[in-house]
């Protein structure tokens, strides 16, 4: 018996230990603990791993946070922002500087946990690895903070090892910066469409405002460009763009960010239709201004500010007249492009318009496009004639004349016999100025043209005399300045000053002078020929009811039609045609643009004094002082100093005559 007790009691001390070693085995337990030895290595794997990505990183006191690409902002004589350059397209703004609407919505819809992280949300991660894996949605687990270390130092590759660096970098910059800081630099650096860096760039660019005066239902707009910019852009996908800024919305009053109210008022805003592109005529302008930068100040290296000559007011009134006579005044005349500039007496651009539609076309035409300017250019051949001893009364006769084998003709092959020089020129007579620059010299007229301004290589031949060689619209408007002002040719320019953003200065044009290239006489002869023009010549539409002259011009077949007009204080060129050259129907230098002259000088003078012209010739036949013209002069129009005399090798034939 007592053998038999001891034998029990062996196997009730062994049935624990066999129930120990069966719950130790259990196919759950077993899958826990390898699940933890898993993580552990999992964990120690990850963990070398960041450690050898992180050494193999520039060592950390080399870290900086790269330099925001310059912009360009370039402002008009009224420092009013004309358009931004550069390759974010817009400058960089404090967060106190943009609409508070603008933080919240990219929080709201981006990283919702921004100021409760330190540069890696492991929430957010998870909640996108879920929602990804069981709803199917495509959602990222990035923060702000690992977007803008993406930004600015990463590519946007899709791998481990650009996800591990952006999450250090994440955390260095949470300790750098701080949030604000963070939050400032990602809204100045992102990508929002439309070729648009930053959101002051892309509040510009979508809704001509800056940053700092978007609305709620506009701040909105631009957080749901985030997602993704190109697509959702609201020039390119504007119900798009439309409706991502309802989820922005609804994601702000989820979080608590508007009220109930807000949110209706927000919804009830209409839609955004930017254009697809800037259509503005002031972006020739721009970009005119951007070319010169080279020649100016070099390479750009920081926010710069190019302040301008234009004025802005003037710009939107010549645009909006160019475009009336092509689209009105010239229906079904085959006319599709024009081109405008405006100059004052110092040389000064205050209009500039390079094409009907700077959206369609960024082609420049009053800089770029080289067009024939027909009788434009006969002023040069009259002057050229002045300074070898004629007159406006000299008498030459209208008719039918041979060079060589050329026949040049007048308009409809009319002719009036004998003629001064002053009805020669202000009706236009081609034969008299055939004649005229045979007697002067080709060369004479060449050198006289590019004397006042034209730079453009002109044919050396007589066919020169009716504008065959082309010009641009602003050398020859340019050309003309010396009329207007008594015989000084100031230098054209656009770019008054340039300075950085922090104020220095990196160019400054100064006081404007100009040197002679025609003397008071020739001036005065001049104008009392071409003010016969408006008053009884092929301009008499130009008639603005103050003193004015200028000259109009058609090439062959109606290719290109100009008129170049002035006054004492504002000079105006205009020209009509086509790109490709093809003749308008009933479109002469007498018909648009002597209108659209007239529509644009009656505004740009309209504040300005009633003053005479420069010069004091008096015709044979009129009235002493009809020609309007200010007495003969050697003082500076623009500063009021005395100019020096004129070189030797640019006095003429009357210089000589009379002793200067």
């Amino acid at each position: 018996m007592p053998v038999m007790a001891a034998k029990k009691s062996t196997r009730g001390r062994r049935a624990p230990a066999r129930r120990r070693r069966r719950r130790k085995n259990h196919p759950v337990r077993r899958l826990a603990y390898w699940a933890v030895v898993s993580a552990i290595w999992a964990a120690v794997i990850i963990a070398a791993y960041v450690a050898y990505v992180f050494l193999t990183m520039p060592q950390l006191t080399t870290w900086e946070i790269p330099v925001r690409a310059p912009n360009i902002r370039i402002v008009d004589r009224n420092t009013t922002l004309i358009a931004n350059r550069g390759r974010t397209g817009g400058e960089a703004v404090p967060l106190s500087r943009m609409s508070p609407w603008l933080p919240k919505a990219v929080i709201a819809i981006e990283d919702r946990r921004f100021y409760r992280h330190y540069g890696v949300d492991p929430a957010g991660i998870g909640r996108a690895v879920v929602n990804n894996l069981v709803h199917g949605r495509s959602e990222g687990g990035s923060t702000l903070t690992q977007q803008l270390a993406k930004n600015l130092f990463l590519s946007s590759e899709r791998s481990f090892d650009r996800k591990t660096r952006e999450a250090i970098i994440a955390i260095w910059l949470e300790n750098k910066l701080g949030k604000d800081r963070i939050l400032e630099l990602y809204l100045n650096r992102v990508y929002l469409g439309s070729g648009a860096y930053g959101v002051e760039a892309a509040a510009r660019r979508y809704f001509n405002k800056s940053a700092h005066n978007l609305t709620l239902m506009e701040s909105a707009t631009l957080a749901g460009l985030l997602k993704a910019p190109s697509r959702l852009s609201p020039a390119r996908a504007p119900k798009a763009a439309y409706e991502r800024a309802q989820l922005v919305l609804a994601a702000m009053h989820q979080e608590g960010m508007i009220d109930d109210i807000q949110l209706l008022q927000a919804r009830a805003e209409p839609m955004a239709r930017p254009a697809g592109y800037w259509p503005g005529s002031e972006n020739y302008v721009a970009d005119y201004a951007l070319q010169l930068l080279p020649w100016l100040i070099g390479e750009v290296d920081e926010d710069i500010i190019i302040e301008t000559t234009l004025d802005l007011p003037l710009q939107r009134i010549a645009e909006r007249v160019l475009r009336d006579q092509i689209t009105n005044a010239g229906k079904g005349r085959n006319v599709t492009q024009g081109a405008l500039v405006s100059l004052d007496k110092s040389g000064a651009i205050r209009a500039m318009v390079g094409g009907m539609d700077y959206a369609a076309s960024q082609y420049n035409r009053t800089v770029e496009a080289k067009r024939q300017p027909g009788s434009a250019f006969k002023p040069f051949v009259y002057l050229a004639a002045l300074e070898r001893g004629l007159t406006p009364n000299t008498v030459r006769n209208d008719t039918p004349v041979r060079i060589g084998k050329w026949t040049p003709r007048n308009a409809g092959n009319k002719y009036m016999g004998e003629v001064t020089l002053a009805t020669a020129l202000s009706h236009s007579l081609n034969s008299v100025a055939a004649q005229l620059i045979m007697e002067t010299g080709t060369d004479k007229v060449v050198a006289m043209a590019h004397r006042l301004g034209i730079h453009t290589a002109l044919a050396d031949n007589a066919s020169i005399a009716l504008g065959t060689s082309e010009v641009s619209v602003l050398e020859l408007t340019g050309a003309f300045l010396p009329l207007a002002n008594g015989g000084y040719k100031p230098q054209t320019h656009l770019v008054r000053r340039i300075v950085t953003a922090k104020g220095k200065v990196l160019f400054d044009i100064g006081a404007i002078r100009g040197e002679r290239v025609l003397q008071p006489r020739a001036v005065g002869m001049m104008n009392a020929m071409l003010v016969q023009t408006i008053t009884s010549g092929t301009a008499k539409g130009a008639n603005i009811g103050r003193p004015a002259a200028g000259k109009t011009g058609t090439s062959q077949n109606s290719r290109d039609a100009w008129f170049v007009g002035y006054t004492a204080d504002t000079i105006t060129g205009i020209w009509f045609g086509n790109d490709n050259g093809s003749p308008m129907k009933k479109v002469s230098g007498s018909t648009l643009p002597v209108t659209a002259w007239k529509t644009y000088m009656q505004q740009a003078e309209k504040s300005k004094p009633v003053r005479p012209l420069p010069g004091s010739y008096q015709l044979e036949g009129a009235l002493p002082g009809g020609n309007d013209l200010l007495p003969d002069t050697d003082i500076d129009p623009v500063s009021g100093a005395a100019y020096p005399p004129a070189p030797k090798q640019q006095r003429g034939i009357l210089d000589i005559l009379q002793g200067r």
